[in-house]
């Protein structure tokens, strides 16, 4: 009995393996154009072309950058005295000599009158001492004073005349102290936050300003290059060409201004191999903000009649970089290509292609050398430079 079990196990065992492979063998299939992805041999791969073209390439320098003000002014007192009045509020624009503020003028106005009667004082000794020196000089000619006398007369009379420029001096310098008793803006600009209210005593050698004031238009940007490139911007600068230099948001998709670059910096930061440039901007509706990050883009130059291709075209591997080449047979070649200026999605074409030769941009990854394509069905609006068309989806490849 237990033998009998032992060959009924062996024989349904045996079944089992024997449907198994029938099963296996009944549903194979021929294998699929595409496996794994990827398309069987002599299959023709859909990929989309663009054509190359003559077109121009801008070289855009892009930069990080800090917008700084072309002058910034801490207004303060250059007298001492009592803070009386302040005519300015936060935030507002000033012109050159508007009056911002007062100091209390009146004893700088009674040190005035003092230099005044102090002048006028010696005027009228002066007038006397120059009187008594005629007299003088006519009795000397009649021998009936002394030489001596008269050369006294002399000296006295040349005394009071430098007392008078001394006097004037110190007219001037009163004068001068009731000029500053009223405080006007240096030049034209924003006002920021008041730091001392009225009221207050100040002197000359305050730390705190009554206020700051900075120039916002124009205004300028910071920001800094590699010094590769720093030959071309200097030639251009040389001849006169105004620099267009652009301004964007830290998104990078919002543009804030358009201006020119203005100069460059006179030493290269050996630290990190850059060199300092500064770019003025009208900035008419105040949309640049001191000390503000901003991108920027330089237009340092522009490359004309170059062959363009997308940059989706352009490939690297063994051969070095390269693209995949479209002929007219339907098949691709691997074409070595010297790229040059880039911009964006489009790169010139130094050596390797020619106008209106065809590369693969999309589908590369299915292709080699003399594989063979599907090109897409041109488009009457197709543009040179611009993909023909996408490639069809895969669920329309040859089954």
């Amino acid at each position: 009995m237990k033998r009998l079990r032992t060959l009924l196990g062996i024989g349904f065992g045996l079944a089992i393996v024997a449907g198994a492979g029938w099963y296996i063998s009944q549903s194979g299939t021929a294998p699929s154009p595409r496996q794994g992805g990827r398309f069987a041999a002599g299959a023709a791969v859909p990929v989309g072309l663009a054509t190359a073209s003559k077109g121009e390439i801008p070289i855009v320098l892009r930069a990080l950058g800090t917008v700084t003000p072309l002058q910034t002014v801490n207004v303060k007192t250059q007298i001492t005295g009592q803070l009386t009045e302040l005519y300015f509020q936060e935030g507002q624009m000033v012109k050159k000599g508007e009056l911002l503020a007062q100091v209390d003028p009146r004893p700088y106005d009674v040190a005035l009158q003092q230099a005044i009667g102090q002048q006028q004082r010696d005027e009228a000794l002066l007038k006397n001492a120059q009187m008594d020196l005629e007299r003088y000089r006519k009795l000397v000619q009649q021998d009936s004073i002394a030489r001596q006398q008269y050369d006294t007369q002399t000296s006295l009379v040349r005394q009071y005349e430098a007392a008078l420029v001394i006097d004037q001096a110190q007219v001037d310098a009163a004068k001068l102290n009731v000029t500053y008793t009223r405080i006007v803006a240096p030049l034209t600009g924003k006002i920021g936050l008041r730091m001392v209210d009225k009221g207050n005593y100040v002197t000359m050698g305050d730390a705190s300003s009554i206020c700051v004031i900075i120039q916002v238009q124009p205004i300028s940007v910071l920001f800094t290059i590699p010094e590769d490139s720093l030959p071309l911007v200097r030639q251009r600068l040389k001849t006169g060409e105004n620099l267009e230099v652009r301004a964007l948001d830290r998104s990078q998709k919002n543009e804030l201004a358009v201006g020119r670059l203005d100069t460059t910096d006179n030493v290269i930061d050996q630290t990190t191999g850059t060199v300092k440039l500064r770019a003025i901007f009208d900035n008419a509706d105040e949309s640049l903000f001191p000390n503000q990050f901003v991108n920027i883009r330089l237009l340092a130059d522009t490359v004309k009649d170059a062959v363009v291709v997308p940059v989706a075209a352009i490939q690297r591997g063994q051969p070095g970089t390269f693209v995949y080449l479209a002929k007219a047979d339907d098949s691709v070649e691997i074409r070595v290509v010297e790229l040059g200026a880039t911009d964006g999605d489009k790169v010139a074409i130094l050596k390797g292609l020619q106008v209106g030769d065809q590369v693969v941009i999309d589908g590369v990854d299915r292709l080699r050398d003399g594989a063979k394509i599907r090109k897409p069905t041109p488009t009457p609006r197709a543009s040179a430079g611009s993909p023909v068309a996408n490639a069809p989806p895969d669920a329309q490849a040859p089954a």
